[in-house]
Order: C-alpha cells, then sequence, then structure tokens
C-alpha cells in the first residue's frame, strides 16, 4: 500500500486522456494529490503520468470503459487496494456527437447515453460503497451549460447532462453528512468533443460556438476550488464559462 501525505487526496479520473480531464490532472498533481488516470487512450495516459511525475507530482494510469460497469469497477478496487483509500471520483468521461432529432442518429444517441449517464452511474456504484465504508469522500461529475438550457441539434446531449445534474443532486440528498458530491457544468470549451460530431450542421454550430472558448484548464481551477473546501462544505454545482458567452 502507497505511503501518502496524509494532505494529499487520491482522485480518480475518467476520461482523462485529453482535455477537462488531462487539465485537472495536471491542476491537482500539481496541488500535491495522487492522480488516478483512466481513459480508453493508455497511450495518452502513460505520457501524461509521465508528464507530471517528471513536474514533481504524483500519478499513475489504467486502461478504462466507462461504459462497462465490471472495468470501472475494477479500476475503482485496483486503486484503493494499492492506495488504501479513495477520496475523490471525477466522473468526467463523455461524448457529444451533436445533430438534428430528424437525422436519427440511433447508434450516436445510444453512444452518449452510454458514456454520459451510465458511465457516471458505473462511477458512482464503483466508488459509493468504499466512501460509505469510510464515511468520507467526494463523487464530482461533469455536466454542462448544456444541462440547464437546450438548442437546436443537442436535445440528447443535452437530456444527458440534465440526467448527470438530477442523479447528482439525488445522491448528494441520500448521502449527505459523509460524501459530498459536486456538479460542474462547462460553457464552451477547448476539448476534442467536438470532433466526434458527424453530422455537418452540428459541425458547423458548433465551430461557430467554439470561437470564445475558453481554456480547460479554467474549469479545472474549478474543481480544484470545490475538492479542496473543507470536508464540512460541500460546493454542489459551479458554471464556469466565456465572460462573452450568451448562453
Amino acid at each position: 500500500m502507497t505511503q501518502l501525505n496524509p494532505q494529499q487526496k487520491i482522485v480518480l479520473i475518467t476520461g482523462a486522456s485529453s482535455g477537462i480531464g488531462a487539465a485537472t490532472a495536471r491542476q491537482l498533481a500539481a496541488a500535491g494529490h495522487h492522480v488516478v488516470l483512466g481513459a480508453r487512450r493508455t497511450d495518452r495516459l502513460e505520457l501524461l503520468a509521465a508528464q507530471i511525475r517528471a513536474a514533481g507530482g504524483s500519478a499513475d494510469y489504467r486502461a478504462l470503459d466507462v461504459t462497462d460497469a465490471g472495468d470501472v469497477q475494477s479500476f475503482a478496487l485496483a486503486a484503493h487496494a494499492k492506495h488504501g483509500r479513495i477520496d475523490v471520483l471525477i466522473n468526467n468521461a463523455g461524448v457529444m456527437p451533436l445533430s438534428r432529432l430528424d437525422a436519427l442518429k440511433l447508434n450516436e444517441w445510444d453512444r452518449m447515453i452510454d458514456v454520459n449517464v451510465r458511465g457516471v452511474l458505473h462511477g458512482i456504484a464503483a466508488v459509493l460503497p468504499l466512501m460509505q465504508q469510510a464515511k468520507s469522500g467526494q463523487i464530482v461529475n461533469l455536466s454542462s451549460i448544456g444541462g440547464h438550457a437546450v438548442s437546436p441539434t443537442a436535445a440528447v446531449y443535452c437530456a444527458t447532462k440534465f440526467a448527470v445534474r438530477a442523479i447528482s443532486e439525488g445522491l448528494r440528498q441520500e448521502v449527505g453528512g459523509d460524501i459530498r458530491v459536486t456538479v460542474i457544468s462547462p460553457g464552451v470549451t477547448e476539448s476534442e468533443l467536438a470532433e466526434s460530431i458527424s453530422d455537418e450542421g452540428g459541425r458547423e454550430e458548433m465551430r461557430e460556438f467554439r470561437r470564445i472558448a475558453i481554456g480547460a484548464d479554467a474549469v479545472a481551477r474549478a474543481i480544484a476550488y470545490a475538492i479542496e473546501q473543507p470536508a464540512d462544505v460541500d460546493v454542489s454545482e459551479i458554471i464556469v464559462r466565456p465572460t462573452a458567452s450568451p448562453y
């Protein structure tokens, strides 16, 4: 079992290979926490972990598919076995293949539901018993500004992010007292999410929308703020968006 500084938190991050996940890993590692990185692209995770260690931080990684409940449980149990505890789970993995509903992209709808909703539930299921046993922990779920308002081409995506907020609020009410629950809702942010848009109309709208995108490090700082509050303070939700954003 790893020997840790008492102030160092063990933080699991899904979707850590790029964007907000990678930026958050760097931010939290620089603050002295140990980050456990999970994603499908292990080559990127290996590079990110090496960069964090080279900068004096602490990180390890494991291949992870959040749509597989057993894989997510193995990810959490391996971290718990190695470090003796899980202090924070950041459910960050997400996809955003936008399109109009009449484009009937059923496979893309299913993928969004599997990653954005089931992936969050799988993360909760994997860590909640461990946190309840420890009577301590924090679950940070990534929603979106799309979880507050719906726009054309984003109906299904927004539905998944509304669901993340609903799940998070239900969890907060059920576990109150020992476990903190935080929702982070980014506005338009630099990431690879737009690359999953196969619909030409959706791609064009997103290109225009992303002209004012903020960096992923802005969202990472918001996550760090929520994590670093005293144990009796639960930052329930933070919306982070460009100052120039009309949405």
